[in-house]
């Protein structure tokens, strides 16, 4: 996988031989915390769409506030042109939603983060109901926030992300849902011994991480969608995802044959 620095390059390349006179400089959101393996893969993923759909542009980075919500709302205006995010329908009025999951589906399913003290607490858990007697940690403004509460989980909202895993270090929240394909980054990067993932148990419902392009773009998200749809037909789409998430996938601990999914609904998706 190449560094996206080095990608940024590659597409001034692009940009330099393209036949196009006109430069579109696209504001891309840079997440002001720890910078983990999601944020090269989506990055990557964009550069690769934009050079498949033959579209001159040059990415600047952008630092954007932890809040998603007030993120897809700068759409609206010139700061962003351009922002990933879980799908919800107040989302998807905000801005243009490619309806391509950039996460494949992965993105639902949740390993349940917890603190090592609180394993046992999972153990013979089997159904929705039991685990409801247990409280998680969620962004208030996530739409998986309303994706728990709605099949009857018990959930603490809070803003802040870092407050989300102190409190389930500390073992005053039980658990705290983290995606497949981000969860074992996060541990490695927060070096906490009192955080583990529970083992044979984890809950899924249905979503899509897609990228969100500002009302003000259409041709750029035209442009996107067209890319992305030309690297999953040649394949290359999920070659790059593999390249960056099998060994992330692989490595959690989950038994065939033991582990039990939690099916969630997700009636806004």
């Amino acid at each position: 996988m190449l560094p996206f620095k080095y990608l940024v390059s590659v597409v001034s390349l692009f940009v330099c031989s393209a036949i196009a006179s006109e430069v579109n400089i696209i504001n891309v959101p840079q997440d002001q915390h720890s910078h983990f393996t999601r944020d090269d893969y989506l990055n990557e993923l964009l550069s690769k769409a934009l050079i498949r759909a033959d579209y001159s542009a040059e990415i600047n980075l952008v630092p954007v506030h932890p809040h998603q919500q007030r993120n897809l709302m700068a759409l609206d205006g010139n700061a962003l042109d351009l922002y990933w995010s879980m799908s919800s329908p107040e989302r998807e009025s905000l801005a243009i939603a490619i309806k391509i999951p950039l996460f494949k589906g992965y993105i639902g399913k949740r390993a349940l983060l917890t603190n090592t003290k609180n394993v046992d607490k999972f153990k013979g858990i089997t159904s929705v109901e039991q685990l409801s007697m247990l409280i998680a940690v969620q962004g208030h403004d996530w739409p998986d926030m309303r994706i728990l509460v709605n099949n009857g989980l018990s959930v603490r909202p809070l803003s802040n992300l870092n407050s989300m895993f102190a409190l389930t270090s500390q073992g005053r929240i039980d658990y705290f849902p983290r995606s497949f394909i981000e969860v074992n980054s996060e541990l490695m990067d927060l070096k906490d011994k009192n955080l583990a993932i529970v083992p044979d148990l984890y809950i899924s419902y249905p979503t899509g991480l897609y990228y969100f392009v500002s009302k003000n773009k259409p041709e750029l998200a035209q442009a996107i969608e067209k890319g992305l749809k030309i690297m999953q037909k040649n394949g290359e789409f999920d070659a790059l995802f593999y390249e960056y998430f099998a060994t992330e996938l692989n490595s959690l601990p989950y038994t065939k044959g033991k582990t039990i999914e939690l099916k969630l609904d997700n009636p806004y998706f």
